[in-house]
């Protein structure tokens, strides 16, 4: 996997749990390394202890078995595929999965996601699309990257194909217009966007904490001009269903029935 640091800013002290293997403390500081971020020693200090002595409101806590990101007063959040993990071994059942319907996609087809947050859909591309497809995982969060970053790296789960599939996403670190402007025409299969939604669904309190960290910007017109361009196949967007950000974006909404959620597309004609 490789790993690309933007010129994005952010600070975050990045440490280890009490008394690491000396693979964490290299682990840790190879990650603060390549974000930009501090090592810390952790030695015996609390998080408040290390909020009070570092400055930084947000440390990464790397540990044998997880990745952990905290911020005062907040829940802290662990890596985990979650629902991403239930929906990637009903794939490899031969289960469908709407969101792979609606892009289109074919074994070996390249995606871009350009709104990253955990990785659940990246990784659901990464398992259809299997060895041969390129999956780009872009995050403009510099506490989100790094938990995904590491995470998607190091997690275990109880499927081998998903674990190669985790590793096979390549993250980024990057603001998605960037990052889109800088790509060439028609240089990717699949460009999907699963924005921070305006107004929450009702009973999503587990993305409350994803909230904090997330870019909560609107997705602009020109965003999707850019992945009109450099996509060759489908532009796809998930959105509340109804959501007038379809028809505000230029995309043809896939309504679902008993789903609170919509796929809207933007096929391309080659």
């Amino acid at each position: 996997m490789k790993f690309v640091k933007s010129k994005t800013g952010g600070t975050m002290i990045i440490t280890t749990g009490y008394s690491p293997i000396m693979e964490i403390v290299e682990r840790a500081q190879s990650l603060a390394e390549r974000t930009g971020c501090s090592y810390a020693p952790r030695e015996k200090l609390s998080i408040t202890r290390m909020v009070e002595h570092y400055g930084d409101e947000d440390i990464l806590i790397l540990s044998q078995d997880a990745v952990r990101l905290h911020r005062l007063g907040m829940e802290p959040m662990e890596f985990h595929p979650s629902m991403g993990f239930v929906r990637a071994k009903r794939i490899l059942k031969g289960e469908i999965e709407p969101m792979l319907v609606a892009a289109r996609m074919l074994p070996g087809d390249s995606v871009l996601d350009c709104t990253a947050g955990l990785g659940a859909d990246s990784l659901l591309f990464a398992v259809h699309g299997g060895e041969s497809s390129e999956v780009t995982a872009l995050e403009s969060s510099l506490p989100l990257y790094a938990l995904l970053s590491e995470g998607m790296t190091h997690y275990i789960s109880g499927q081998v194909k998903v674990n190669e599939a985790l590793r096979r996403v390549n993250v980024v670190h990057s603001e998605h217009l960037d990052y889109l402007r800088s790509q060439p025409d028609r240089s990717v299969d699949i460009v999907y966007f699963d924005p921070m939604f305006r107004v929450p669904l009702t009973g999503s309190a587990s993305i409350s904490p994803l909230r904090q960290f997330a870019n909560r910007a609107a997705l602009s017109t020109e965003s999707v001009a850019e992945a009109v361009r450099v996509a060759r196949k489908t532009v796809l967007l998930k959105e509340k269903a109804l959501s007038g950000e379809f028809e505000r974006l230029g995309f043809t909404e896939l309504l679902r029935s008993n789903s609170k959620t919509s796929y809207g597309v933007i096929h391309i004609d080659n």
